[in-house]
Order: C-alpha cells, then sequence, then structure tokens
C-alpha cells in the first residue's frame, strides 16, 4: 500500500490498536497491494474505550467481542457474584486491542 494509505488507516484505526503492535501492522500493510485499502478501511474494528465503558456499566462487553457464549454465561451468573464483572473491567481495553488485531489478521488472511 502506498504511504498515504497506511497512514489514513492508522488515522482512522490507530487507537484500536495496542501501540506495541503498530509497527508491525504498518509493515505488513507496506506489503499490501492499493486494491486492498477500501476493504481494509470497511474492517469493522471495536473502541477500546467505548469497550471499557460498556464493561463498567453494563458488563456486555463480550457480546461486542464476539464472545456470545461467556457473555451469556456471564449474565446469567450475575456477573459471577460481582466478580467477574471486576476482572472485565481490568481486562477489557487488552482484549478489545487482542480481538482487533485477530480481525486484522483474518482480513489480511483472507484478502491473498
Amino acid at each position: 500500500m502506498s504511504p498515504e494509505l497506511i497512514q489514513s488507516f492508522m488515522l482512522k484505526n490507530g487507537e484500536c490498536f495496542d501501540l506495541m503492535t503498530i509497527p508491525e501492522i504498518q509493515k505488513r500493510l507496506g506489503e499490501l497491494d492499493d486494491s486492498k485499502a477500501p476493504m481494509l478501511m470497511g474492517l469493522g474494528l471495536q473502541n477500546p474505550t467505548l469497550i471499557l465503558l460498556l464493561a463498567i456499566l453494563f458488563g456486555w462487553e463480550r457480546f461486542f467481542l464476539d464472545d456470545i457464549a461467556l457473555g451469556i454465561v456471564k449474565v446469567i451468573t450475575c456477573y459471577g457474584c460481582g466478580i467477574w464483572w471486576l476482572v472485565d473491567i481490568f481486562t477489557a481495553k487488552k482484549r478489545t486491542y487482542e480481538y482487533n488485531y485477530k480481525r486484522f489478521n483474518q482480513m489480511l488472511m483472507f484478502s491473498k
């Protein structure tokens, strides 16, 4: 991809990735053809701050991170008597970064 398209992707989605993975993402984007840019721009990534707020306020972040089964178990068990809810608050951003990186990698494998 051209440097302009890489910069555009990073401006739009940079906050969705962990700072440690950004150089790797930029390197992998540089290896792609420009025709893949629209597909990557449309990649639906989750905002880590929004996921953290969902975890704090409602405890429903697992549904947005495609972890439906554990989300249902979490709700049925009353959030693990509150313990599961607390753990998820502290791990929500990290899990969101991992989810977004996984989706990015899946899109790259799909686009080849």
